[in-house]
């Protein structure tokens, strides 16, 4: 996905078409390539990224949480549409997950101001969203759900 972020004033529609097209319109493309072989099989896991911005909002990023709240509603939308057919649709909603993308932001510009607003009092890593991924992919009876 991307995250251009800027005011929803200021910000202009190429970049929120931009974000809208890479992170919900890809994601439906690559779900949509995935259903005809997850319904012959009947069987199948699809997990989606989706952001806690796009539940909770983020000043500067009101494209960048419409999109990822597009995702939210797709996924929980697709997963009733195939339930039927045993295949089992996710996502993961991660919130600051430190990466060499973020690192600039949440080290040198945001971090302290970051870091009071998460329970746990630390960013997340790479492998804390494989963790949440592995076991979705893992768990047989859970569908429609955000991690």
């Amino acid at each position: 996905g991307i995250a251009i972020d800027g005011l929803c004033a200021r910000q202009s529609m190429n970049e929120v078409q931009a974000m809208l097209d890479v992170n919900v319109l890809g994601t439906m493309r690559v779900c949509k390539a995935f259903i005809p072989t997850f319904m012959r099989q009947r069987s199948g896991c699809i997990i989606n990224m989706a952001s806690a911005v796009g539940e909770q909002g983020s000043t500067g990023q009101c494209a960048y949480a419409a999109s990822k709240a597009g995702i939210v509603g797709f996924t929980k939308s697709l997963a009733k549409e195939l339930a039927s057919r045993r295949i089992r649709v996710n996502a993961i909603a991660p919130g600051m997950i430190e990466t060499d993308m973020t690192h600039e932001d949440v080290v040198h510009r945001r971090g302290d101001a970051l870091l009071t607003s998460i329970p746990l009092g630390r960013f997340g890593t790479p492998q804390d969203v494989a963790d949440a991924a592995l076991y979705l992919a893992r768990a047989s009876y859970v569908t429609g759900q955000v991690l």
